[in-house]
């Protein structure tokens, strides 16, 4: 796998903020070395957030973001900085561009005040610096000119050093598993497999199995009893699809360590606790209660969908209640959730961990349970506390 197949989730998300006509597009453009965002002297030409996905050095790979100019005017100006305040969400590093000949104003303390609140380390860049005679830099700040290239590497050398992270090194499955165990991966290929290819959370265990020198084996959940007789070996741990939970559970002895990639992914993503709490809402939904499922990814729903087709039966069946079922996928994650009842999340492989804390505090503030397919699949199949075995100190809370 290059750099540039690395899935954006995994890379640092940059945003570039300001007014307009402070030069943002002006500084993408130079740090990135492409001509990303169209530069012009009109006010307001970047009207849409425009992301890309690459690798720069010494960075490496990132995903750079230039926003609309926050100072926007109008309805569609509105619109605009809602959509600035959104990327915001799920935005790592935050460089606010500030025109050198203007200095800061009250939109660019907005800006900062924003950056604090959620807690987004941040720089200030000065752009037009050929034009001020500003020397007086704090540490967190840099005086650039994207017409000639002034310090616009050292403006990269300053996000570098914000990227670099002194937390513990994530894993999804290689600190709960041994050099040379025997994983077996239960990976269902229905209409709503990718064409082709596995999807991402079954890509990223496998690696991560590999890179904790276990070894692993795919097969089908209706092959899963055939692999186990022809293993000769019992496995450290079988992970399965969530929709396959009730078959799987059938046929994986009790002696045998069962989840999924969706519980294992809720756990690298930070919100498996909260997931467990989250779904001891289902038993108390009541008819007419709204329940938002939601994808961090965009696809074509196809017939037996688990968000759209399979959680919703399966709601229906365990509680017994007429429950309105609310969609969401991709970036459309409501920011009120007023009127929800429960959120049953992805397991967040395509999102960022910014956005999915976002998510997750939102339902939180807002005091609306929040949970995860995985988890919400495993208790209305019964096998909640034989999933998590695996976390024991999660599991004894049950």
């Amino acid at each position: 796998m290059s750099l540039n197949d690395i899935p954006s989730s995994e890379r640092v998300h940059i945003g570039f903020f300001g007014r307009r006509n402070a030069g943002k597009s002006s500084v993408v453009n130079a740090v990135t070395g492409q001509e990303l965002s169209v530069v012009s002297d009109v006010k307001g030409t970047t009207t849409d957030p425009v992301t890309k996905a690459m690798e720069i050095l010494p960075l490496g790979p990132v995903v750079i973001i230039d926003t609309p100019g926050f100072d926007d005017e109008g309805k569609l100006g509105e619109l605009r900085v809602r959509r600035t305040k959104q990327i915001l969400n799920r935005t790592d590093i935050a460089v606010l561009i500030v025109d050198a000949t203007a200095g800061l104003t009250e939109t660019e303390e907005q800006l900062i005040g924003i950056f604090a609140e959620k807690e987004i380390p941040y720089i200030v860049a000065y752009n037009k610096s050929d034009l001020s005679e500003k020397t007086d830099c704090l540490e967190n700040e840099i005086a650039i000119c994207a017409l000639d290239g002034t310090n616009i590497y050292e403006l990269k050398e300053k996000i570098a050093a914000l990227a670099k992270s002194d937390k513990e090194p994530r894993h999804i499955i290689a600190d709960l598993i041994e050099p040379n165990d025997l994983i077996v991966l239960v990976t269902p290929i229905d209409a709503s497999a990718p064409k082709g290819r596995m999807i991402l959370p079954q890509v990223q265990t496998l690696r991560d199995v590999l890179d904790a020198d276990a070894m692993a084996v795919f097969t089908k959940e209706f092959q899963l009893e055939e692999t186990l007789r022809k293993l000769g070996s019992k496995p450290r741990m079988v992970v399965t699809d969530s929709q396959a939970f009730a078959m799987v559970s059938r046929i994986v002895p009790e002696d045998i360590p069962l989840t999924s990639f969706s519980i294992l992914m809720a756990r690298y993503k930070g919100f498996l606790e909260t997931s467990v709490r989250g779904a001891a809402a289902i038993p108390q939904l009541r008819d007419g209660d709204t329940v938002l499922i939601s994808e961090g990814c965009t696809h074509h729903r196809q017939c037996g969908d688990i968000g759209s087709v399979k959680l919703p039966a399966l709601l229906k069946k365990t509680t017994g209640k007429e429950l309105n079922i609310k969609l969401s996928s991709g970036r459309e994650f409501p920011e009120d959730l007023s009127g929800i009842s429960l959120v049953i999340h992805c397991g967040g492989c395509m999102l960022g961990e910014r956005e999915v804390v976002f998510r997750r505090k939102s339902a939180e503030d807002q005091g609306v349970p929040f949970t995860n397919y995985g988890i919400a699949l495993a208790m209305m199949n019964g096998i909640l506390r034989r999933s998590l075995s695996i976390f024991p100190d999660l599991a004894e809370r049950l």
